[in-house]
């Protein structure tokens, strides 16, 4: 019997199976098999950002679980190449060593790069693996590598032996009876382990909603061969660069048609290059030609391969339907070909690149009714033979969305595994397995990941809210003077940059300086402390908090927009002359809190009066004097620049005096206070400092 720490209770030692990523979504395949003290990794991908990741480079799995059981890794299996599966690898090994990483030649020949490029080549080992070789990984679990179909060659499903039972892991799959490097789908590997007995079945569930069989690789060969003989002009032809078939057969039929080739793209010509050197691609150096002399050969003998099938901002054909790409520009007479089908997440972008090339005056082809991409996923059939093949006691579909993994469940209940032995999980659920049940544990912290550029610079929650407000709503700047005895200085400076909004520059300006006001009323005997020193401690960025958060709440109360709000204080001595503020200004109709924290401390006050000496460090500050003054007049703010510009502040004993432009026509008129009547309420008038 195992101790669970969790729970506090003996229970029956059980095989934990962990997904980080892969789940509910199309990308960062990464899987934890756990058993007793020894965690293994299967693949560890990356996906594509979404439209409103704005910066964002890639997505990886939130790895926390394996950094605080990082001394339990024993190692890593991959399944293949692909970026959803090696991709996150060389990031995670910055943060935590591997031991060893088993996988094809293929993949970790790719995955060697990205290693060399991340500096991270000395935190583990690789080791190569061939069909049917079996790697034992820490005390508890063998591996056997069976040879699959898919559109990434060197694929392989895995044979996990554990002490509770076997457990098949597809990794991404199809059944392609005949298969373009003639390396075929070790089938009696799979019906030997269900005649054995297979514990659980994790399969793959991509393409679950599509009916009948997935078609094989070879059948998009005729197509791409029309559409390559009949182009007047140059051919441009766009396809995931790891989709080695798929390439293969474009470098075959420009050999046929009679064209040389000009590789664009940095994935492209790395693939191509590891691929050839392995042997898993055959082409004669002489069918290449370098891209700066490809304008040299005639447009009825040239062939343009490049990356950009999913409209990447960055990638080849996306530069060059901007007309940014330095080499190649659109002809009239070229013909395009999108040999891919958009992943979920970036339709989007690749409709907007194939207009793009449309309006160039290209021919582009491209859609299933053209069928020149097939799937590298097995469909509804290929599902169902899998699951026959294995004949598993139960059943967890993996790698999909959601409606994927229900529609993958039915399908393994028409095939006879129980209801009840059936598991639909998410990223961070605990399959505990037993040799007669299978259930659900305490879950793992499972999320996400976000890398810049850079693919370094992590961006996290905050930063991604924060660059949303600046897309969506824009961005309201405040620069605001304040004393270290808590008293406002001069007004506030505020300024808008793509904020739409109906309310003009005096009231922005004025509930700018409301907020202020009410910050140094109610907050600041919270935000600032005495130490007995000449100037008090102040919490300057709680100050500028408050204020951003008072000010968010009233923009999205009055006029329905949520701006990202910076504000910026600029920190005075102590006794430098109060600013009043604004006569006219609205009532504030929010309660003040119970303890006014730093009311009568150089606090403005309603009614017009000059402020009360404030006294600083035993000190007695006289109130302004009248020469030193600021002048108010009203030339009317523009858009973006809303508030008053910023005000020189003076020390107490200056002489100087010192001119500012506000708004309103009204201050212009209004009376000197020393004219009026006494007991009159002073009309329309701004500060008088």
């Amino acid at each position: 019997m195992a101790y669970n720490a969790r729970s506090g209770k003996e229970q029956e030692p059980c095989l934990r199976v962990i997904p980080l990523g892969g789940l509910h979504e199309i990308g960062k395949n990464t899987c934890v098999f756990e058993y007793g003290d020894d965690l293994m990794l299967v693949d560890a991908g990356l996906a594509f950002p979404s439209d409103g990741m704005h910066g964002v480079n890639v997505v990886l799995p939130d790895t926390s679980f394996l950094r605080e059981n990082q001394k339990r890794i024993r190692g890593m299996i991959v399944t293949h190449g692909h970026e959803d599966h090696i991709g996150g690898i060389a990031h995670h090994l910055k943060h935590f060593n591997i031991p060893v990483i088993y996988g094809p030649r293929l993949a970790l020949s790719m995955l060697t790069g990205k290693m060399d490029e991340a500096g991270v080549t000395d935190r583990t080992t690789l080791q190569t693996v061939a069909p049917r070789d079996v790697v034992k990984v820490g005390q508890h679990f063998s591996v056997e590598f069976i040879r699959n179909t898919h559109s990434m060659a060197d694929s392989f499903s895995l044979a996990i032996t554990t002490p509770v039972g076997t457990v098949i892991f597809t990794g991404d799959f199809k059944f392609d009876h005949t298969p373009v490097d003639g390396e075929h789908f070790d089938m009696a590997r799979l019906a030997h382990y269900g005649e054995k007995g297979v514990l659980c079945l994790f399969s793959d569930s991509t393409n679950a909603e599509v009916p009948g069989f997935c078609p094989p690789e070879r059948s998009v060969f005729p197509n791409l061969d029309r559409h390559i003989a009949n182009a007047d002009g140059r051919v441009i032809v766009t396809t995931f660069a790891s989709s080695i078939h798929r390439v293969s057969m474009i470098l075959e039929l420009a050999m046929k048609n009679g064209r040389k080739v000009g590789l664009l793209g940095r994935s492209m010509l790395n693939v191509i290059a590891k691929a050839r050197e392995l042997g898993y691609m055959r082409a004669p150096d002489e069918l290449f030609v370098p891209i700066k002399q490809i304008n040299d050969v005639p447009d009825r003998e040239t062939l343009l391969l490049m990356t950009g099938s999913q409209g990447e901002p960055l990638a080849a054909l996306s530069r060059i339907s901007r007309g940014d790409h330095p080499q190649v520009k659109v002809k009239t007479t070229d013909t395009i070909i999108f040999s891919a089908s958009p992943i979920p997440g970036n339709t989007i972008s690749v409709v907007n690149t194939i207009d793009k090339l449309m309006m160039l005056g290209a021919k582009v082809v491209y859609g299933k009714g053209e069928g020149i991409h097939v799937s590298g996923h097995g469909f509804q059939e290929d599902q169902k033979l899998m699951l026959a093949l294995t004949k598993p006691k139960f059943f967890v579909p993996v790698h999909g969305e959601h409606r994927m993994l229900v529609q993958h469940s039915k399908t393994g209940h028409s095939m006879g595994v129980p209801v009840n032995n059936t598991l639909i999980i998410e990223n961070g659920d605990v399959v505990e397995l037993t040799p007669d049940s299978l259930r659900k544990g305490d879950p793992v912290k499972a999320g996400i990941e976000l890398l810049d550029q850079s693919r370094n610079g992590i961006v996290d929650a905050r930063v991604l809210k924060e660059r949303q407000q600046l897309a969506e709503d824009g961005v309201v700047t405040i620069l605001s003077a304040i004393s270290t005895d808590g008293a406002m200085v001069a007004p506030p400076r505020v300024n808008l940059r793509g904020v739409v909004t109906t309310a003009d520059a005096r009231k922005m300006s004025l509930w700018t300086e409301r907020e202020i006001t009410w910050v140094l009323e109610n907050r600041w005997k919270q935000l600032s402390r005495n130490t007995g020193d000449k100037a008090p401690e102040v919490d300057w960025m709680g100050v500028q908090r408050e204020v951003e958060v008072g000010l968010g709440r009233r923009m999205r109360r009055e006029l329905q927009v949520e701006p990202l709000i910076l504000c910026l204080v600029q920190p005075a001595p102590g006794g430098t002359p109060t600013y009043k503020g604004r006569a006219d200004a609205e009532p504030d109709d929010r309660p003040a809190s119970r303890n006014r924290g730093g009311a009568g401390r150089g606090v403005v006050r309603r009614n017009g009066a000059p402020p009360a000496p404030v006294r600083t460090n035993g000190s007695s500050v006289a109130a302004p004097s009248k020469t030193t003054s600021v002048v108010i007049s009203s030339d009317v703010a523009t858009s973006t620049a809303v508030a008053t510009p910023a005000v020189a502040v003076a020390a107490p004993a200056a002489t100087t005096a010192v001119a500012t432009k506000v708004t309103s026509k009204a201050e212009k008129t209004a009376e000197p206070e020393q004219d009026m009547p006494a007991g009159r309420t002073r009309r329309r008038r701004s500060a008088a400092v």
